[in-house]
C-alpha cells in the first residue's frame, strides 16, 4: 500500500478534470461528463478492472448484510454492463478460486448483450416478456440463494413517472424471487425514493423475516436511489 504523501506546507487542492469541449452536448450531458471525470468510484473501478462504479454498491451491500457466500446460487436481473456479476462471481466462488470452499453459480440477465464475465452465465432476454421467468428457472436448474435486481427503466425526465416505472420492475423481480428462492434466501433490489415503495415493503415483509432499506456510501448523495434488502425468505405468507 502506498504511503501518504507529505504536505509541502504550501497548501494543496485536488485537481479536477474538466470537459474539454461542450460542442453538441446539452448542459445536463456536460454536467454528467464532468461528474464522471471527477468521481473517485469511477476512477477506482477503472483501476481495479470493474465495469462500473455500481460494483462498489453491491460490495458495500454485501459487506453490511452478508447475503453472498461461497456456494450461493445467484440470479442478477438487469445485469449490464456486468459490475455486479463480477463482484458476485468472486464472492460466491463461481470460478473455484477459493480452495476448499463451495463453488457457486451466477446467472446474469439483461435486455442488452453483455460481454463475457468469468464464472457467469449470461442471457440476453426481456425479463418482462412471456415465459421469461420459466426460461430463467430452467437456466438456474433449481432454487436460487439470492435474487438481485439492478433494473431501471429508461428515464423519461419526469421524476414521478420514473419512480413508478422502477417500482413496477422491482415488484416483478420480487414476485420472480418468491418463485425461485430457497428457504432463508435473499432479495436485493434498487428502488427510487418517491412514495410508491411502501407497497413493495408490505409485500416483502410478508415473505421475509427481515427487510432493510440502505443507501450505500458509493451511491451518489444527490441520487434518489436506495436499496431494499430482504433476508430470510419463507414460503408461507404471514396472516
Amino acid at each position: 500500500m502506498a504511503g501518504k504523501q507529505k504536505n509541502s506546507g504550501r497548501g494543496q487542492r485536488e485537481l479536477k478534470a474538466s470537459v474539454k469541449s461542450a460542442r453538441g452536448r446539452t448542459v445536463s450531458q456536460v454536467k454528467w461528463l464532468q461528474r464522471q471525470l471527477n468521481d473517485p468510484y469511477v476512477k477506482r473501478a477503472k483501476a481495479e478492472g470493474y465495469r462500473g462504479r455500481a460494483a462498489y454498491k453491491i460490495m458495500e451491500l454485501d459487506d453490511k448484510f452478508k447475503f453472498l457466500e461461497p456456494g450461493s446460487r445467484v440470479v442478477d436481473l438487469g445485469c449490464a454492463p456486468g459490475g455486479w456479476c463480477q463482484v458476485v462471481s468472486e464472492r460466491v466462488n463461481a470460478q473455484g478460486n477459493l480452495k476448499g470452499k463451495h463453488i457457486g453459480q451466477v446467472i446474469g440477465v439483461d435486455l442488452q448483450e453483455v460481454e463475457p464475465i468469468a464464472g457467469v452465465e449470461l442471457y440476453q432476454l426481456d425479463f418482462l416478456s412471456h415465459d421469461s421467468d420459466t426460461k430463467i428457472k430452467n437456466f438456474l436448474g433449481g432454487k436460487a440463494t439470492v435474487v438481485l435486481s439492478d433494473m431501471a427503466a429508461p428515464s423519461s425526465g419526469h421524476k414521478k413517472t420514473d419512480h413508478l416505472r422502477i417500482m413496477a420492475l422491482c415488484e416483478a423481480a420480487a414476485f420472480f424471487a418468491f418463485d425461485v428462492l430457497e428457504l432463508e434466501g435473499a432479495f436485493v433490489a434498487k428502488v427510487l425514493a418517491g412514495g410508491a415503495e411502501g407497497e413493495l415493503q408490505k409485500i416483502l415483509k410478508n415473505r421475509f423475516r427481515k427487510v432493510f432499506n440502505f443507501k450505500p456510501p458509493s451511491s451518489r448523495s444527490d441520487s434518489s436511489e436506495k436499496f431494499v434488502v430482504a433476508l430470510g425468505y419463507r414460503t408461507d405468507e404471514k396472516e
